[in-house]
């Protein structure tokens, strides 16, 4: 019952697309978590799955970057805080949260738009 509680917030965060900000990337998005929960990322900060985070190879840890969904058109605003992902053919990992709030359950099509 907790983590059904956990998962319904970063839902009712999801947004609609706004104004235009930098484009950085279109490509494929996946979700993290299981087995990273509770270890330390990249930039040395514990990861929990269940807050609006992000890893991506290049930009800057803090970076804060808008996910949109292109299947969905839902967007969600993450901080970067680890490196990634490692998949072949992915652009960034999103925290479960992340994922959920944009309606990724495995892999989709996103836009990356750096704020």
């Amino acid at each position: 019952m907790v983590g059904s509680a956990i998962f319904s917030t970063p839902e009712a965060q999801a947004e609609p697309v706004q104004a235009p900000g930098k484009i950085v990337q279109n490509g494929r998005a996946s979700w993290y978590g299981p087995g990273f929960h509770g270890r330390k990322t990249a930039s040395g900060e514990t990861f929990d799955t269940n807050d609006l985070t992000a890893a991506h190879r290049t930009l800057p840890f803090g970076t804060r970057v808008r996910v949109v969904n292109k299947r969905t058109g839902k967007s969600v605003v993450v901080r970067i805080n680890d490196r990634g992902p490692y998949a072949h053919g992915r652009v960034i990992d999103l925290s479960k949260a992340s994922a959920q709030a944009i309606g990724i359950s495995g892999v989709g099509s996103v836009t990356v738009v750096q704020l």
